[in-house]
């Protein structure tokens, strides 16, 4: 008859220690490392909302049902989604339940002496014998201390070792990825990030309502931006005349760091940014914004002032939309700028350089509904023109004016405009040290071997030499053979 096999019921503290021990498991957090990687490819292939809405208004527009099912599983939103955050949060929580214990374990390890010498020096590797002189234990002593042994003596036998370097920068680099997570949760959590292009001239002030695009973090707030003001009072660019290359970019501006303050001269480089506190502004990209006039058919001003354009190469060719919805009807101008205006058999209107050295601008005129009032985001440098009637196409250089049967645009002249970046990233500091303190603990870990040597010399000077190499690290028979060369040359 079969013995019945009894079983034992964990009970709720023994399954809660049980799920700690598989979550703080080395294996379980190199799969939550790996699913965070697999995690974020929809992040890179899927337009976030965060930075491209527009994008993801056309997913809603071509496929409303399959958009609408992205949306529930958080996909135009994969970093600030749930299972994102749950990937992430028990990815840290494995990694300080594994590391910290193994540190307190190493620290332990590392101020203990080494293990006594044992019995039996025949079962170890490389092990040697031979009789000696009776001075081999202070040769091996002396020989222990030049190579930075750990030496623990006892009856006439020498243990030594080291190589914990291997293990520290193993968990350094460990205590270092830790460090990089919260650097990474602290710029998520207190920190912002947006954008605005501004023309020379013009005045950017740091309130939600300049920005082109803004994001926070989530325990960011309006209340949190630095009251700074910059106005933007120079842009020069210098590119090589040879091979159309920049060379250097400088933004001068006049920065008031809070209200109440003095305006003061400052340089913004695109390595060198403006810092205030903990907020720097980039200088990110640069192009033109052409000045126009545009007069309706009686003659009045309907639209006046400058228009950003956007770049679509490095000679600064670029395309934008002259918009002008006080008009009646409503007129759209898609247009092109061109710096140093050239011609291609194929593009046809390009530039040939992208200093504004024979600046002209082309475009079409149309009329009809531009659909500003559809209370539907559109682009600012495109128009719809599906449902719009074309009216005139024409070319204009500095100082032209062209008329047509609803008015007259002048091409006023143009000023350069820059991408200003402005960025609060609390934790960089942190991740930065994390990633410097990663690399070398990587280091430390690959080339440093650790390993044991013993020496026991008996009463009749019978000397035995043997060693080990943890992990079956190589090297330890150049070491051995070093070390029996040295004692037998003291001998002699």
């Amino acid at each position: 008859m079969d013995t019945p096999i009894e079983t034992i019921e964990l009970g709720g503290v023994g399954l809660l220690r049980f799920l700690w021990r598989q979550l703080t498991s080395m294996r379980t957090a190199l799969i939550l490392l790996l699913l965070l990687g697999v995690a974020a490819i929809p992040g890179s292939l899927i337009p976030q909302r965060t930075q491209n809405p527009m994008k993801v208004r056309d997913y809603f527009i071509d496929d409303p049902s399959v958009a609408s099912w992205m949306d529930r599983f958080s996909l135009f939103d994969v970093y600030g989604s749930a299972w994102f955050s749950a990937i992430y949060i028990l990815l840290f929580i494995s990694l300080i339940g594994c590391v910290l214990p193994r540190s307190f374990e190493h620290l332990r390890a590392v101020r203990a002496l080494p293990p006594l010498t044992p019995k039996n020096l025949d079962r170890m590797e490389l092990h040697q014998s031979w009789a000696g002189s009776g001075d081999e234990l202070t040769a091996a002593r002396a020989w222990f201390k030049q190579k930075h042994f750990r030496i623990r003596e006892f009856e006439g036998a020498i243990s030594a070792e080291k190589g914990y370097v291997r293990e520290t920068g193993n968990l350094f680099f460990h205590l270092a990825l830790i460090l990089i997570l919260v650097g990474v949760s602290v710029g998520a959590l207190f920190g912002m990030k947006g954008e605005a292009i501004v023309n020379v001239g013009e005045r950017f002030i740091n309130i939600p309502t300049t920005y082109d695009s803004l994001s926070y973090g989530k325990l960011f707030n309006d209340a949190s931006l630095a009251p700074f003001s910059l106005k933007i009072e120079d842009f020069q660019a210098k590119y090589d005349p040879l091979t159309n290359a920049p060379e250097d970019y400088t933004l001068r501006v006049s920065a008031i760091e809070s209200p109440g303050s003095q305006a003061k001269s400052k340089v913004i480089k695109v390595n060198a940014p403006l810092s205030f506190g903990s907020t720097n502004i980039y200088l990110q990209a640069n192009g033109y914004s052409p000045v126009v006039t545009v007069r309706d058919k009686n003659g009045a001003v309907v639209l006046q002032g400058p228009t950003p354009f956007l770049p679509q190469d490095a000679n600064l060719t670029s395309i934008g939309a002259i918009k002008v919805p006080d008009s009646d009807p409503q007129i759209g101008f898609v247009s092109s700028f061109l710096p140093t205006a050239s011609r291609d058999k194929v593009r046809g209107g390009i530039s040939a350089f992208p200093e504004a050295l024979d600046p002209k601008l082309l475009f079409s005129v149309w009329q009809g509904n531009l659909g500003l009032d559809r209370g539907i985001p559109q682009s600012v440098y495109r128009i719809d023109t599906s449902k719009m009637q074309q009216i005139g196409l024409h070319s204009l250089k500095v100082g032209e004016t062209f008329v047509f049967s609803q008015g007259s645009i002048t091409f006023d002249g143009f000023v350069p405009w820059v991408n200003l970046q402005v960025v609060r990233d609390p934790g960089k500091l942190y991740a930065l040290l994390g990633g410097i303190v990663a690399i070398l603990g990587l280091l430390a870990s690959l080339f440093t071997r650790r390993r044991r040597i013993w020496i026991r010399v008996n009463q009749s000077s019978q000397v035995e030499v043997a060693g080990l190499a943890k992990n079956g690290a190589p090297g330890l028979d150049k070491e051995i053979a070093a070390f029996v060369t040295h004692l037998k040359k003291v001998e002699k």
